[in-house]
């Protein structure tokens, strides 16, 4: 099911919400280690898929293990919740989006390939009832 169908069957059945969880390959090594760049991507994103952000976006590097050390994003929306990981080790980056406000999650998906400059991805989405 493409992602206008995902957005269009889940107003159809009243789901209580759309979860999608995308995985970004091969990203630009310097576009994931920039916490203004993800913040600005998290403004941008929001406004393209006419999220209301609630507060301030969060973004914190950590991780003592290399396989997991990067930034983590989080930013709460009006109607759920945006988060992210982004790998140094593989240059991936882990975006999920949450919320009972229908959106295509093609459109996020190819926003965020293009933003961080990935060469693949994979999404799973999850309509919740």
């Amino acid at each position: 099911m493409n992602g206008q169908a995902v957005k269009e069957s889940a107003i159809e059945q009243g789901v209580w919400g759309v979860a999608s969880s995308i995985d970004i390959y091969d990203c630009d090594p310097d576009l994931i280690r920039s916490a203004d760049y993800i913040k600005q991507f998290v403004v941008d994103l929001c406004e393209l898929i006419e999220m209301k952000r609630f507060g301030e976006t969060q973004v914190v590097h950590f991780g003592e293990d290399e396989k997991v050390a990067g930034f983590s994003m989080v930013q709460l929306i009006e109607t759920s919740l945006i988060s992210a990981h982004f790998a140094n080790l593989t240059n991936a980056t882990y975006l999920d989006v949450f919320s009972c406000k229908p959106y295509d999650p093609d459109v996020v998906r190819d926003f965020a390939q293009r933003y961080f400059a990935g060469r693949s991805s994979t999404m799973h989405v999850t309509l919740r009832k």
